[in-house]
């Protein structure tokens, strides 16, 4: 059966960069009229010349989305699980190289967390961990998931990628959306950046949202980490991928989120820097081309942009989050996967959407709906 890899692997890394930066203007501005957009509608808007309409792709992009969505803000916390990883990245706290101290919550301290985040006002969790097959694996997220649904009507997981039947039995649990990233599509730096553990295997990685889209996983979240090759020609392979799985598995939904490398233990300098400017335009660029997908943006990115960028795309946030296990109680202390850089709680957060003239939603999903 066909995967995103029979479709990837006629596409040229090189060939893309030179279609994205001859762009022009003109090109840019065929785009913007046409009324369904393509993926070559999305290489025009990422390109350098679509910076000069960019004023005009966020009053179109705020139109869209307000069309599509409402001006609605849906909130959400992460809780990590573990740093326990077996796989080298180098851009990572985490990476099974950096001597430190490694932590899994246990059963009580997870009750502990969920509590704790449920009390901020999150209806909708982000459980996260490092990928440690032989610690954090199946049966431990079903455990973790059996404890926190008593405190959340939402659950999401992004966690090392898995086989076919345990997305069906993270379903099954009560799971609604599954994230995962391929930081890079470029197929030779990736191999740069994870030259160990079961993360180097790139085909692995790059099929997995095909074994979720057959699993039945109500929501599909993708993105590459900002930083590790150009970003233009990554977010392009980013959209072929949701393209491909939107028309395939048409029954999920789908997100995209903007992770920029972020200060981290033992971590590299990003290879690319991606200004403010260019992940707006990039933003747009995605509600442009898709009116249907849910983009989030998490606490990595600064206070001042996270409060001006809500009405240009912008349909769920994180607020007040601890990127380390047991960071809101248990273990404040425990090795961090990158710092935040909005560290505001969750009611700061809540305001901030409220004075922009939008609703912060604390749930917009029930378990009850799974069985309808």
């Amino acid at each position: 059966m066909e995967t995103f890899h029979d479709i990837f692997k006629h596409f040229d890394w090189d060939n893309i960069r030179k279609k994205i930066y001859s762009t022009t203007v003109d090109d840019v501005r065929i785009s913007l009229k046409k009324k369904k957009k393509t993926i070559d509608d999305f290489l025009h808007f990422i390109a350098p010349n679509a910076a000069i309409l960019l004023e005009e792709m966020m009053m179109e992009s705020n139109r869209l989305t307000q069309q599509r969505f409402g001006k609605t803000v849906q909130m959400y916390a992460p809780m990590y699980l573990s740093n326990e990883c077996q796989n080298i990245c180098t851009y990572c706290g985490f990476s099974i190289g950096n001597k430190i101290k490694r932590k899994t919550l246990t059963d009580n301290e997870i009750t502990i967390e969920a509590e704790a985040i449920r009390k901020s006002g999150f209806q909708h969790v982000l459980l996260v961990s490092g990928e440690a097959n032989y610690t954090v694996n199946i049966s431990y997220f079903l455990k973790a998931i059996a404890l926190v649904r008593k405190w959340f009507s939402n659950i999401s997981v992004e966690v090392q990628p898995l086989q076919q039947e345990e997305y069906e039995k993270l379903h099954e649990a009560g799971v609604y959306s599954v994230l995962v990233y391929q930081e890079t599509y470029h197929r030779e730096i990736y191999k740069k950046y994870h030259p160990k553990g079961k993360k180097s295997n790139f085909e692995y990685r790059l099929e997995t949202p095909d074994r979720i889209g057959k699993a039945g996983i109500h929501k599909i979240g993708l993105g590459v980490l900002l930083g590790l090759e150009d970003w233009r020609a990554d977010s392009f392979f980013n959209a072929l991928h949701i393209d491909y799985l939107q028309k395939k598995y048409w029954q999920s939904k789908y997100s995209v989120s903007f992770p920029r490398l972020r200060p981290a233990e033992g971590i590299i300098e990003p290879n690319f820097i991606m200004q403010d400017r260019d992940l707006l335009q990039l933003i747009c660029a995605y509600r442009l081309w898709n009116a249907d997908l849910e983009i989030s943006l998490s606490t990595r990115e600064n206070e001042k942009f996270r409060n001006h960028i809500i009405p240009y795309g912008i349909t769920s946030m994180s607020a007040g989050s601890k990127t380390n296990p047991g960071g809101y109680v248990v273990d404040k202390e425990s090795l961090e996967q990158f710092e935040t850089s909005d560290e505001r709680s969750a009611l700061e957060i809540a305001k901030i959407i409220s004075d922009n003239g939008y609703e912060p939603v604390w749930k917009d999903w029930d378990r009850i709906y799974m069985n309808s």
